[in-house]
């Protein structure tokens, strides 16, 4: 007979599912188009269009719903290791896009991201830890720096950077949610079939970019 903890841990990732799919839910459905990549209107400063913009860019919504559904899938300490560890290097290519630090194939390597990322949920690729640490970080460069070069036009700045990184936070928790939630149905089966037909997306930002 299974033990009380035992039982109660085993509820966990259910317990966590409910309490972000609200949030999750909330986070996508507030996306403004979502097929505009890169585009803001109107005046590009302060924390309302910082936060608009990881929503209104497609390539930048999947690949970060992608790290929290990717940490979700491999469980343990990547649950919160990923989306934690992304927006903190993204805002090292942030710094890089302000400062004019040159860094070709930056659009290559968004797109990229969403292949890898979806690619990596669809195969069910749990490496160690430290290499998908890796991985994200390179691709939260390519983010970073895709935001951070809009910095220096901006009105204010530091609102503009803080607004993009609590939407990343949400995303991921969205990719959380649904990761969570899908692993409790047909053995994550969901997850992997999410991810391959993002991975596919990919591509079509590979040529379009």
């Amino acid at each position: 007979m299974s033990s009380p903890s035992l039982l109660s841990r085993s509820r966990l990732p259910v317990k966590a599912a409910r309490a972000v799919v609200p949030l999750a839910i909330l986070c996508l459905l507030s996306a403004p188009g979502l097929a505009q990549a890169h585009i803001i209107q109107g005046e590009t400063g302060g924390f309302l269009h910082g936060f608009e913009h990881p929503l209104s860019g497609l390539d930048h919504l999947l690949a970060m719903f992608c790290v929290g559904l990717w940490g979700a899938q491999m469980g343990g300490r990547s649950v919160w290791t990923m989306p934690i560890t992304f927006p903190l290097i993204m805002v090292v290519g942030g710094l890089l896009g302000i400062a004019g630090v040159p860094i070709i194939g930056i659009e290559t390597g968004i797109a990229l991201s969403i292949i890898v990322l979806g690619g990596a949920i669809a195969f069910r690729w749990h490496p160690p830890a430290i290499v998908s640490l890796a991985v994200i970080a390179v691709f939260a460069i390519c983010h970073g720096y895709a935001h951070g070069a809009e910095l220096p036009a901006a009105t204010d700045p530091a609102d503009y950077a803080i607004g993009f990184v609590v939407a990343t936070g949400l995303i991921h928790l969205a990719g959380i949610a649904v990761g969570l939630f899908f692993q409790r149905i047909r053995g994550g089966e969901l997850s992997r079939a999410l991810g391959g037909l993002i991975g596919l997306g990919g591509f079509y930002f590979l040529v379009a970019g």
